[in-house]
């Protein structure tokens, strides 16, 4: 198995309201099939699918499907751009979890929920800039 993610999907109550999140944050939704919205990203795609629809196709109970511990991280180039990000967020309809501050490792980074309560990181990291096309490079290392 490769060490990949190729699909990142969140399960949604409404579709058009968190359609409506991710097109304020300025990104762009590519063809899709009916009933998931689908944002093209660098090497990977992030989609949005119904909750209900999703625990069905997993053949569990729509309720196992609400919290997980797991954030979505996107890292930017300049310290400055957590505060940005988190404010464009906040102005979309994300509430807020976390201001953005210093860290302990020596970065920057901001935490805040979007409309379902999937839970973003906006992050500057010293030690793993973004590379030019904008791909997360640990340690600076692609």
């Amino acid at each position: 198995m490769d060490q990949r993610v190729s699909l990142i999907t969140l399960a949604v109550d409404d579709p058009d309201r968190a359609t409506a999140f991710y097109e304020a944050l300025g990104w762009r939704r590519v063809d899709s099939p009916d009933g998931i919205v689908v944002f093209d990203l660098i090497g990977q795609v992030l989609g949005l699918y119904p909750r209900a629809k999703l625990a069905e196709d997993m053949g569990v109970a729509t309720e196992e499907l609400r919290g997980s511990g797991v954030t979505l991280s996107y890292n930017v180039r300049e310290k400055d751009e957590v505060a940005a990000l988190y404010e464009t967020a906040l102005a979309a309809g994300a509430r807020g979890i976390r201001e953005p501050h210093d860290i302990f490792w020596g970065g920057h980074i901001a935490y805040a929920a979007d409309p379902d309560g999937h839970v973003w990181e906006f992050a500057w990291n010293p030690f793993s800039p973004p590379g030019p096309g904008g791909e997360f490079q640990w340690n600076g290392a692609a």
